[in-house]
Order: structure tokens, then sequence, then C-alpha cells
């Protein structure tokens, strides 16, 4: 979800890409590898270069390619809903993305303690494994049953997706659901305004 919400409203009626530049790549990049375990995933002050930025962003498209699929038939998040993926090329792109890093589970079994097992990956390059990590992820979640509750905010000027946390929401935060009712209210008044729309007939 933070890699499909890279791209966001800018607070100004456009939509903006953090992912845009080198800079903000890196940017987003230290601020998701911050709160990981070093052992488990290390990046250290990892630096972007302009060839991990298009591979992350190729993984994000395919990502929200098959965020839209998972929301079909409603539509897509307005963003990339005209310029989408073809969801067998996202599928090929985040599994080979996923597959570039080889790990394997290690058991850990401490004198005091129950077994535990983590992954351990062959690969010393942490540009690959930023991407694969993050391919993983999307595999994860879009094979769980988290991805049956997302769902794409269509409040005005929104293009987030969202996971849907109680039967009534609609929206991905509550700013979005008041921009939406701002929304209907103009329309309906429009309506009544110019004798045209549902109010007309109140």
């Amino acid at each position: 979800m933070e890699l499909a919400s890279t791209i966001h409203h800018d607070g100004d009626g456009g939509v903006a890409d953090d992912l845009e530049t080198v800079r903000g790549t890196t940017r987003w990049i230290q601020q998701q590898t911050r709160g990981i375990a070093p052992r488990e995933f290390r990046t250290g002050e990892l630096v972007a270069d302009e060839e991990l930025r298009d591979r992350i962003v190729g993984v994000r498209r395919a990502v929200r390619a098959l965020f839209a699929r998972v929301v079909s038939p409603a539509p897509p998040s307005p963003a990339d809903a005209h310029r989408l993926m073809p969801a067998d090329e996202a599928l090929a792109r985040l599994n080979a993305a996923a597959a570039r890093e080889l790990v394997a589970p290690q058991l850990e079994w401490p004198a005091e303690g129950a077994p535990a097992a983590r992954l351990l990956s062959a690969e010393d390059d942490p540009r690959v494994r930023l991407v694969a990590a993050l391919a993983r992820d999307a595999v994860d979640f879009l094979s769980g049953r988290e991805r049956e509750q997302l769902r794409a905010c269509h409040a005005p000027r929104c293009v987030r997706y969202f996971i849907k946390s109680h039967g009534r929401q609609e929206w991905c935060r509550p700013s979005c659901g008041n921009r939406a009712r701002v929304a209907r209210h103009y329309e309906r008044t429009r309506g009544a305004a110019t004798g045209q729309g549902p109010a007309s007939a109140l």
C-alpha cells in the first residue's frame, strides 16, 4: 500500500508522485526502511540512482494495475486509469522482480525459547533486495485475504487505494468523505437552481 500511495493528491488540485525524481525516491526509500530490523533488510543509507528509481516505478505500475484488477468492475484510481499496464504484463513484471533475490528459510532455536524462522538472503546488492522485497510484499498482499477489502477512493481529487476497515467506509480518509459530501451538496444545490437533476423534483 505504501508503494501504491506514492501517487497521491498534492493538496493543490493535482497529483503528486513521490518517486518522480531520484532525490524523492531516495527520501522515500529511507523513510520506508528505517523501521525494518537491520538483520532482515540492510539498505543502510541507500541512495537511489535513475536505474533503481525506474525499477521501483516499474513495480509500482504493476501493483497499481493489479489493484485496478482487484477493484473491478468498480473504476480504478483516476490517476492512471487511462494508462494501466495490461494485467498479464503486470503479473510477469511483479513475479520477475520478486524472483531476483534468492532467499531461503532458516530455523533459529535459542536454548531458552521457541523456534522461529526467518528468511536468509543470498543477495549482496541492497538495490536488488529492495526491489524484490517490494514485489514480495505486493505478492503477499494480492494473494491474501486483505485483498478483498481493497478499494479505490473516488472522492474529488483523490487517487489513493485503501483497505476498507468497516462496512460503510467509502473513502480512504475522513477528509475525502468531507470533500465528497460537499461536492454532492454542491451538485444538488446547482441542480435545484437550474431546474435539473434530482433536486428539481423537490
